[in-house]
C-alpha cells in the first residue's frame, strides 16, 4: 500500500484546512455579535460538526484516487464544508460584518499556508527517513491545500466568500440582490467548475486558478519564508 501515506497526509491536511477554515467563520461572527453557531454546536474544531457529504467526502475522494490512479501520488486536494451558519441581522454592523466574516476564512487559510512553509525548514533534506519524508509531504500538500482552499472560495460567486464579500461591499441596491444569488451559487459553482469542463475541451478553471493563482502564491511565499526563490 504506497498509496496509504500520501493518502493519510492528503486527508489530513484537508481536513485541517476545511475545519479551521469554517471554524474561523463561526469565531468571527461571534466577536462581531451572532452567536448562532455557538448555539448551534457549529463554532467547534471537531471535523466530524462541518462535514459536507458532497464537499468534504465526495469530490476529495475523487480527486484523491483520480490522481493516485494516474500519477501514484496526490498533489493536490479539494473540497469545502458545511457552512457555519451566521444571522448577518445579529452583526453589530450586518453589512461590513458580513465582509470581515466572510474574509475570516480564507485569511485563516492563509495563514495556515505561511505556518506549513514556515515549519517545512527543518523537515527538508536528501530524504531517505520516512518519517521526515511524511512531514516534507504533509505541510508541502497543506500549503498548497489551504491556498486552494483560500482562492477557491474568492470566487465571487454567492455562497461563496468571495460572493458575500463583494456583495458586502456593493451598493445596497446591487449587493442586495447579488447575494440573494445564493440559493442557486451550488449550481453555479458545480457547473462552472465541473459540467462545463467536461462540456468545453480546454475550459478547465480549477486547473487555471491553481496555476495562475495557488502556485506563484506558493512560491511567493517560499521564498519569503527563507526557501529561496
Amino acid at each position: 500500500m504506497d498509496w496509504l501515506p500520501d493518502f493519510a497526509a492528503a486527508a489530513l491536511a484537508a481536513i485541517l484546512a476545511i475545519t479551521l477554515h469554517e471554524a474561523a467563520h463561526g469565531y468571527a461572527a461571534r466577536a462581531l455579535g451572532d452567536d448562532t453557531a455557538a448555539r448551534l454546536g457549529r463554532l467547534s474544531l471537531n471535523p466530524l460538526r462541518h462535514v459536507d457529504p458532497l464537499g468534504t467526502l465526495i469530490v476529495p475522494g475523487i480527486l484523491l484516487i483520480s490522481q493516485l490512479l494516474v500519477s501514484g501520488r496526490v498533489e493536490v486536494m479539494f473540497g469545502w464544508a458545511k457552512p457555519v451558519p451566521v444571522n448577518i441581522m445579529a452583526l453589530r454592523n450586518p453589512r461590513f460584518g458580513m465582509v470581515l466574516v466572510a474574509a475570516a476564512g480564507p485569511a485563516i487559510n492563509v495563514a495556515l499556508a505561511f505556518a506549513a512553509a514556515l515549519l517545512l525548514h527543518p523537515f527538508q533534506g536528501p530524504g531517505g527517513d520516512n518519517v521526515m519524508d511524511w512531514i516534507e509531504g504533509f505541510l508541502i500538500l497543506s500549503l498548497i491545500g489551504n491556498l486552494v482552499l483560500a482562492a477557491f472560495n474568492l470566487l465571487p460567486i454567492p455562497p461563496l466568500d468571495g460572493g458575500r464579500i463583494l456583495g458586502g461591499l456593493l451598493p445596497p441596491a446591487i449587493g442586495v440582490p447579488f447575494i440573494r444569488l445564493e440559493r442557486y451559487g451550488l449550481f453555479i459553482v458545480l457547473g462552472l467548475l465541473f459540467l462545463l469542463p467536461m462540456a468545453v475541451p480546454g475550459f478547465d478553471p480549477l486547473r487555471s486558478l491553481v496555476t495562475s493563482v495557488v502556485l506563484p502564491t506558493a512560491r511567493f511565499i517560499l521564498g519569503i519564508t527563507g526557501h529561496g526563490g
